[in-house]
């Protein structure tokens, strides 16, 4: 019979319950639980296991570089920061109204990270997020032009309900790689999340796209139409890590 069971279990896919099954049955029996109350309880282990491999599927997928956390940000480092609306912004309400977030600010100020700590928290919550940089993006679009996937590879920055960009502005593009970019904004426009970094103002936006003013004017048209912007002022963390390390060096020397 016991066999039976397991074959059964394995047939269903209820791979937690098949590891645990035995255990809770002596636990249940030393409690006298009611059968009902002992169903529940497995099949609640079994549901909690699976949630937790959606969970982590969805961080994997996401593709984050490193897993942030909002609560290892410094928010004592930033000279200015608005982190009531940070705070907010962490209840994940803008996804379900296919708003965007904009994290501004100089090199170093903790922009990625928060942008990363608030994918990374979407994720935990059953969301799909993918994370990006705005020049890998063009580039994977303009190959997948060239070998014919344009449209399997445009639906991984549009089908994710949160699509982070990171350094938008770091590097310049040229007028077709702004055409590609424009192609996921537009593409996403009311229908999913954008979350990204700048290190430059939107009104310094248009060097990075080539010059091209009307396109630069029409990816802010549609990213800013739902847009909760964060400016984020300060000295670079790194680099204030850095000195206090060398000044720890020097110290213990």
């Amino acid at each position: 019979m016991e066999e039976q069971l397991l074959k059964n279990l394995d047939y269903l896919g209820l791979t937690k319950i098949k590891k645990v099954v035995d255990e809770m049955a002596a636990d249940a029996a030393k409690k006298s639980l009611e059968p009902m109350e002992f169903f529940s309880r497995l099949i609640e282990t079994e549901a909690n296991a699976r949630r937790e491999r959606t969970i982590n599927r969805k961080i994997k997928n996401a593709r984050f570089p490193v897993i942030k956390s909002v609560d290892d940000f410094d928010w004592e480092a930033p000279t200015k920061i608005n982190r009531d609306l940070v705070r907010f912004l962490f209840r994940l309400d803008f996804i379900e109204k296919k708003e965007n977030i904009a994290f501004l600010g100089s090199t170093g100020v903790g922009k990625s990270h928060l942008m990363s700590a608030l994918g990374y928290h979407a994720c935990k919550h059953g969301h799909t997020v993918r994370f990006t940089q705005a020049i890998d993006i063009i580039n994977h679009l303009a190959v997948a032009e060239i070998n014919g996937t344009y449209i399997d590879v445009l639906k991984e920055y549009t089908a994710p309900e949160v699509l982070c960009i990171d350094e938008i502005g770091f590097l310049p593009i040229d007028a077709h790689g702004a055409d590609l970019f424009f192609q996921v904004i537009s593409a996403r426009y009311e229908t999913g999340s954008i979350i990204l970094t700048s290190n430059l103002a939107f009104q310094d936006w248009v060097p990075v796209f080539a010059g091209n003013k009307a396109l630069t004017s029409a990816i802010l048209d549609r990213i800013l139409h739902h847009c909760n912007t964060i400016l984020i002022e300060g000295k670079s963390y790194r680099m204030k890590q850095c000195k206090e390390n060398e000044t720890k060096n020097i110290t213990q020397a």
